[in-house]
Protein backbone atom coordinates (compact mmCIF):
# COMPACT_ATOMS: atom_id res chain seq x y z
CA UNK A 1 0.00 0.00 0.00
CA UNK A 2 1.26 3.46 -0.86
CA UNK A 3 2.59 5.46 2.07
CA UNK A 4 0.19 8.18 3.08
CA UNK A 5 -2.87 6.73 1.36
CA UNK A 6 -5.91 6.59 3.52
CA UNK A 7 -8.08 3.55 3.96
CA UNK A 8 -11.72 4.31 4.70
CA UNK A 9 -12.78 3.05 8.11
CA UNK A 10 -16.33 2.33 9.17
CA UNK A 11 -17.79 1.94 12.66
CA UNK A 12 -16.98 -1.79 12.79
CA UNK A 13 -13.33 -1.09 11.93
CA UNK A 14 -13.14 1.59 14.62
CA UNK A 15 -14.71 -0.72 17.22
CA UNK A 16 -12.28 -3.52 16.34
CA UNK A 17 -9.34 -1.12 16.60
CA UNK A 18 -10.60 0.11 19.98
CA UNK A 19 -10.83 -3.48 21.26
CA UNK A 20 -7.28 -4.25 20.11
CA UNK A 21 -5.88 -1.03 21.58
CA UNK A 22 -7.56 -1.83 24.89
CA UNK A 23 -6.13 -5.37 24.89
CA UNK A 24 -3.68 -6.48 22.20
CA UNK A 25 -3.94 -10.08 23.41
CA UNK A 26 -7.70 -10.33 23.03
CA UNK A 27 -8.82 -13.31 20.95
CA UNK A 28 -10.53 -12.83 17.61
CA UNK A 29 -13.57 -14.59 19.09
CA UNK A 30 -13.74 -12.04 21.93
CA UNK A 31 -13.32 -9.14 19.48
CA UNK A 32 -16.15 -10.57 17.39
CA UNK A 33 -18.42 -10.95 20.43
CA UNK A 34 -17.67 -7.44 21.73
CA UNK A 35 -18.21 -5.83 18.32
CA UNK A 36 -21.24 -8.03 17.50
CA UNK A 37 -19.92 -9.58 14.29
CA UNK A 38 -19.03 -13.14 13.36
CA UNK A 39 -15.59 -14.52 14.14
CA UNK A 40 -14.87 -14.91 10.40
CA UNK A 41 -15.91 -11.30 9.80
CA UNK A 42 -13.71 -10.03 12.66
CA UNK A 43 -10.78 -12.10 11.38
CA UNK A 44 -11.21 -10.71 7.85
CA UNK A 45 -11.40 -7.14 9.17
CA UNK A 46 -8.29 -7.57 11.35
CA UNK A 47 -6.42 -9.06 8.39
CA UNK A 48 -7.42 -6.11 6.17
CA UNK A 49 -6.45 -3.58 8.86
CA UNK A 50 -3.06 -5.30 9.17
CA UNK A 51 -2.45 -5.64 5.41
CA UNK A 52 -3.28 -1.97 4.78
CA UNK A 53 -0.89 -0.86 7.52
CA UNK A 54 -3.52 0.58 9.86
CA UNK A 55 -2.61 -2.01 12.47
CA UNK A 56 1.18 -1.97 12.43
CA UNK A 57 2.05 -4.29 15.30
CA UNK A 58 0.70 -5.95 18.39
CA UNK A 59 2.72 -5.13 21.47
CA UNK A 60 2.71 -5.08 25.24
CA UNK A 61 2.63 -1.90 27.30
CA UNK A 62 5.23 -1.97 30.03
CA UNK A 63 5.17 -0.01 33.27
CA UNK A 64 8.60 1.65 33.02
CA UNK A 65 9.10 2.08 36.77
CA UNK A 66 8.25 -1.55 37.53
CA UNK A 67 10.60 -2.57 34.70
CA UNK A 68 13.47 -0.70 36.37
CA UNK A 69 13.34 2.48 34.27
CA UNK A 70 12.89 4.96 37.10
CA UNK A 71 13.97 8.12 35.27
CA UNK A 72 12.09 9.43 32.23
CA UNK A 73 12.18 12.68 30.30
CA UNK A 74 11.04 14.32 27.11
CA UNK A 75 14.10 15.68 25.36
CA UNK A 76 13.73 18.20 22.56
CA UNK A 77 16.36 18.67 19.89
CA UNK A 78 17.07 21.53 17.54
CA UNK A 79 18.88 20.07 14.55
CA UNK A 80 20.66 21.50 11.55
CA UNK A 81 18.57 21.73 8.41
CA UNK A 82 19.69 18.57 6.62
CA UNK A 83 20.54 16.39 9.61
CA UNK A 84 17.22 14.57 10.14
CA UNK A 85 17.75 11.60 7.79
CA UNK A 86 21.04 10.62 9.42
CA UNK A 87 19.95 11.48 12.95
CA UNK A 88 16.80 9.37 12.96
CA UNK A 89 18.79 6.16 12.49
CA UNK A 90 21.30 7.16 15.19
CA UNK A 91 18.42 7.98 17.56
CA UNK A 92 16.74 4.63 16.85
CA UNK A 93 19.95 2.88 17.90
CA UNK A 94 19.85 4.33 21.45
CA UNK A 95 18.06 1.74 23.64
CA UNK A 96 16.80 4.36 26.13
CA UNK A 97 14.92 6.28 23.40
CA UNK A 98 11.35 4.97 23.59
CA UNK A 99 9.73 7.35 21.06
CA UNK A 100 10.93 9.75 18.37
CA UNK A 101 8.85 12.44 16.66
CA UNK A 102 9.79 15.03 14.04
CA UNK A 103 7.72 18.09 14.91
CA UNK A 104 7.17 21.70 13.93
CA UNK A 105 7.63 24.62 16.31
CA UNK A 106 10.44 25.91 18.49
CA UNK A 107 12.35 22.61 18.21
CA UNK A 108 12.61 19.93 15.54
CA UNK A 109 12.56 16.57 17.32
CA UNK A 110 11.06 15.35 20.57
CA UNK A 111 12.19 12.14 22.23
CA UNK A 112 10.81 10.09 25.08
CA UNK A 113 13.87 8.83 26.96
CA UNK A 114 13.61 6.19 29.71
CA UNK A 115 16.63 5.24 31.79
CA UNK A 116 17.39 3.24 34.94
CA UNK A 117 18.24 6.37 36.91
CA UNK A 118 19.23 10.03 36.56
CA UNK A 119 22.85 9.11 35.79
CA UNK A 120 21.65 6.98 32.88
CA UNK A 121 19.43 9.80 31.68
CA UNK A 122 22.34 12.23 32.00
CA UNK A 123 24.58 9.89 29.98
CA UNK A 124 22.06 9.71 27.13
CA UNK A 125 21.50 13.48 26.99
CA UNK A 126 25.05 14.75 27.53
CA UNK A 127 27.20 11.94 26.14
CA UNK A 128 25.06 10.69 23.28
CA UNK A 129 22.50 13.26 22.12
CA UNK A 130 24.52 16.43 22.55
CA UNK A 131 27.56 14.92 20.86
CA UNK A 132 25.71 13.91 17.68
CA UNK A 133 26.67 15.88 14.59
CA UNK A 134 23.68 17.95 13.54
CA UNK A 135 22.26 18.42 17.05
CA UNK A 136 22.39 22.15 17.78
CA UNK A 137 20.56 22.30 21.12
CA UNK A 138 18.69 20.10 23.59
CA UNK A 139 16.18 20.73 26.36
CA UNK A 140 15.20 18.12 28.91
CA UNK A 141 11.81 17.93 30.63
CA UNK A 142 11.74 15.43 33.50
CA UNK A 143 8.64 13.30 33.86
CA UNK A 144 7.43 13.12 37.46
CA UNK A 145 4.42 10.88 36.78
CA UNK A 146 3.22 8.89 33.75
CA UNK A 147 -0.47 8.33 33.15
CA UNK A 148 -1.45 5.75 30.54
CA UNK A 149 -4.55 6.89 28.64
CA UNK A 150 -5.31 3.46 27.17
Amino acid sequence: METGSQVPLDDVDRKIIAELVRDGRISVSAVAANVHVSRAHAYARISRLTETGILTKFTALVDPVKAGLKSSAYVTLKVSQHAWRELREELRAIPEVAHIALVGGDFDVILLVRAEDNMGLRRVVFDQLQSMPGVLDTQTFLIFEDLDTR
